[in-house]
Parts: structure tokens; sequence; C-alpha cells
């Protein structure tokens, strides 16, 4: 009786020491594989339903007919960003977005179908570029990649409204993409292009810096910075060495009032406030002041802040080289999901990612 009793305590400690081991972990490469592969099926399922959009759902007219109207004037040798003007107003986009549009209405000849199936090929190149970036980083597990796809008013704005905000962003995540494998001269660049579409691709200028700032020397920072410039001063050189004024106060103008009816984040804001100064310099504190915040006890947490990392005793003698670079760190940092455990925080964070995608597919 003793020995079954003996016999029957040690299966019961087995038993015990088994359920408190440690499940095995997914491996790195495992965890990538199974990136990968879920970005191929969703790549290919986001193609097809970027077609079926396209063929189904009527397109909305907004500003494809004063992108051709501003194109034209370009095109016909007018040089005045004052006087180039479309059916929305006037031209408020710096050269690169003439340039492109320019070589869009070549191949469509102006047409919004053509123009469609051109902008749904843009809007797979995106996506590739965004799930590149998720799988470098590995920041979120396989099965979270699907929400990218689930978005109505990405597609809307990429195949419904042909939007200049679809080339901006398509360059601006190739950057993004560019500064994870550390080309930053690259990367620099082709985010100076973003910015010559769409200026509001320097609102993520800040992070950028940061970012340069703790990846490359001194000398570094500035000849990335110089490429960028460089790009700009080519892209508007025909119009800086012709009406320069004209084209700083139009391409970059940072006072401009935006019209009311076309906020889809404050239309509970009453239009008279919405349009005053007052409500723009607080936004603008506010935004500064968030991204000061983050910096200072995120992103640069383990510098010991924002200024103890950009501080001369910080200055790199060599640019840093490591198997996770700073990109992918800061990527997690903002996206701290585990692919093997997620942690009730993550949980929550989780969870509200899943929220506000589900009121972007409802909007």
């Amino acid at each position: 009786m003793a020995m079954a009793d003996s016999k029957s305590r040690e299966a019961v400690t087995k038993a015990m020491a088994k359920a408190k081991a440690p499940s095995p972990m997914v491996s790195p490469r495992d965890g990538r594989s199974r990136l990968i592969s879920s970005a191929c099926g969703l790549l290919l399922f986001d193609a097809v339903l970027t077609a079926i959009i396209i063929a189904r759902v009527p397109y909305t007219k907004i500003d494809w007919d004063a992108y051709m109207s501003q194109v034209t004037g370009f095109l016909a040798g007018e040089r005045n960003y004052a006087e180039i003007h479309g059916d929305t107003g006037p031209l408020v986009y710096p050269a690169g977005f003439l340039y492109i549009y320019s070589g869009i209405q070549y191949i469509t000849g102006g047409a919004v179908f053509p123009a469609q199936i051109l902008f749904g090929v843009l809007y797979v190149i995106n996506l590739g570029l965004v799930l590149l970036i998720y799988i470098r980083a590995q920041a979120v597990p396989w099965w979270a990649l699907s929400l990218l796809c689930l978005s109505k008013r990405i597609h809307s704005i990429f195949v419904l409204r042909l939007f200049n905000d679809c080339v901006a962003t398509t360059l601006m995540h190739a950057s993004v993409a560019l500064m994870q494998q550390q080309h930053w001269h690259l990367a620099l660049t082709v985010f100076s292009a973003a910015v010559s579409v769409k200026m509001n691709v320097l609102l993520l200028a800040p992070p950028v810096l940061l970012l340069l700032l703790k990846s490359l020397t001194v000398w570094g920072v500035l000849t990335s910075l110089g490429c960028a410039a460089i790009l700009q001063v080519l892209v508007g050189m025909p119009f800086l060495l012709t009406y320069p004024m004209e084209y700083f106060s139009r391409a970059f103008n940072l006072g401009r009032v935006f019209i009311h009816f076309w906020s889809v984040n404050f239309k509970f804001v009453p239009e008279d406030f919405f349009i005053s100064k007052p409500f723009a310099l607080s936004l603008l504190i506010l935004h500064l002041g968030f991204l000061f915040v983050f910096a200072q006890y995120k992103w640069c947490r383990h510098e010991g802040g924002i200024l103890r990392a950009c501080g001369p005793q910080n200055v790199r003698e060599e640019p840093k080289k490591s198997d996770l670079n700073v990109v992918d760190k800061f990527l997690r940092s903002v996206q701290s999901l585990s692919a093997n455990r997620i942690q009730p925080a993550d949980l929550f964070r989780l969870c509200c990612y899943v929220l506000s995608n589900y009121f972007h597919i409802l909007h």
C-alpha cells in the first residue's frame, strides 16, 4: 500500500512538473516564416478585393479633375504657382506632385478608370511595403497583419478618390523600409521625394531625425539631411529660378486654414472655433508636447531622456551596427506585442488597434 502511495505521489509530482514546464517558444525563424506566409496570402487576397472594389464601387469625384487641370497648366508652360489653379482652388502641393501626376496623365490620358487600375497597383505595392516593415520588425503576431487589409477608408483613398496622399504615403513607407536596412542616405532621399508630393509627410520628421541621431555620426546625419535638401532643390528648380516666393508660399504654406467640411477627426468642433488661430495653436502645442513626452519617456528612456540622447556624450565616432537596428527597436517600442506571449497591457493595446480599425471600416 505504501508502495502504491509512493508511486502515485511520484506520478502526481511528474504531472505537476510537466504542467509547470514552459511551453516551447516559437523560434524567430519560424515566426518570421509564418509572417511571410501570412503576408503573401494577404497580398493576394487584397489584390482581388481591390479589383472588386474598382469594378463594383462607384468612383468618388473630389480632386481628380483639379489635379488634371493643375497638371495641364504646368505642362502648358506655367511656372508661377500663384497662377496654377484647379477646380477646387490654387495649387498647394510641392513640385513633385506635378511631375508624378503629369506621368499619370500621360499613362491614363486623364481618364478615371485607367487611373483607378494604376492606383490599385500602387495600393498593393504600398501594402507590400507595410507588411515588409512589420515582418522585419516582428512587432505583431502573424494574425494581426490581417487588420491591415480591412480599412474601408484606405481602399477608398487609393482607388475611389485617387488622392496624392497615396503616392506620398507609398514613398514614405519605402523610406521606412530602407531605414530598417540602414540605407540612411537613400532613405532620406526617398523621404524627401514623399515630402515633394505632399507636405504632411513632414509630420514624421521629428522621429526620423531622432533615429538619425541615434544611428549615425554627426557627419552621417548632415550628409543624409543634405541628400534630402538637394532633392528638394532639384525638384523645385524650374519654379525657384522663376517665381521662388510664389513657390515657397504656396507649396509649403504652414499657415493654411483647412475647410471644416472635409474634416474627419474634428467634426464635433464648431466651425468658427475650428478655423480659429487659438485652435490651431493649441493643436500644435499638444502635438509638440506629446512628441516630447514620447521621446523623453519612451523612445529615449534607455539613454536617460531626449536631451542626453542628443547630447555630445552620445555622439558616435562610428555608425552603430547591430543585429536589431535602431528602427526595428523604435517600431517595437511603439508596438510592443509579442508573437508568443500577450500581456494584459498588450491585450488592451491590441483591443484599441482593433477597435480603431473597426471604426475605419465603418466610416
